[in-house]
């Protein structure tokens, strides 16, 4: 289960959003995807989910763990909240390796709860073949699907996507979706 109720004021902009996913029989929340015209608040919305952009009052839960409650001054660190955030623009280390990129991940999973397996996430990106390159020697999609990979492989709570798709090929794009 997720519930989310945030308010941010960013100059003349206010952001008012609030959702919450069911109760599931599973621990997964599925796909919530967030649909609006640009400038509408979308990625202030995940910035404020992942901790880098803090709320001016409002309530983040994901599953058990609240994340941040402005009546109850919880606000967890944005390195603490498990959350696996795949920006727009890739963002991976340039002074490493696809391999080192995606180890970095590896090594910040939680040693409890479910494992994901290195080599199968390596597969499943068709990785590697790029993984002895540095990220200014790959293309677009490439980078996006080591940053995924490396989101993956750091065992997250929840994941956020902001566009993490739309460098990637359609064929790429249908492959990766399901």
């Amino acid at each position: 289960m997720i519930e989310v109720v945030l308010k941010k004021r960013r100059g003349s902009f206010a952001l008012d959003v609030a959702f919450r996913t069911p109760n599931g029989e599973s621990d997964s929340p599925g796909v919530i995807a967030l649909f609006g015209p640009s400038g509408c608040g979308k990625t202030t919305t995940v910035h404020l989910l992942s901790g880098l952009l803090r709320p001016d009052a409002g309530i983040v839960r994901v599953g058990d763990a609240t994340l941040f409650d402005s009546a109850r001054g919880i606000d967890v660190a944005a390195e603490r909240r498990r959350i696996g955030y795949v920006f727009q623009d890739a963002r991976l280390f340039p002074h490493l390796d696809v391999l080192r990129n995606l180890r970095y991940g590896a090594e910040r999973a939680p040693q409890e709860g479910l494992r994901v397996d290195f080599d199968e996430v390596v597969d499943l990106l068709g990785l590697r073949p790029l993984l002895a390159r540095r990220p200014h020697r790959l293309s677009g999609g490439e980078r996006q699907r080591v940053a995924l990979g490396r989101a993956l492989l750091c065992r997250p709570r929840m994941m956020l996507l902001d566009e993490p798709l739309a460098s990637l090929d359609a064929a790429r794009r249908a492959e990766l979706l399901p």
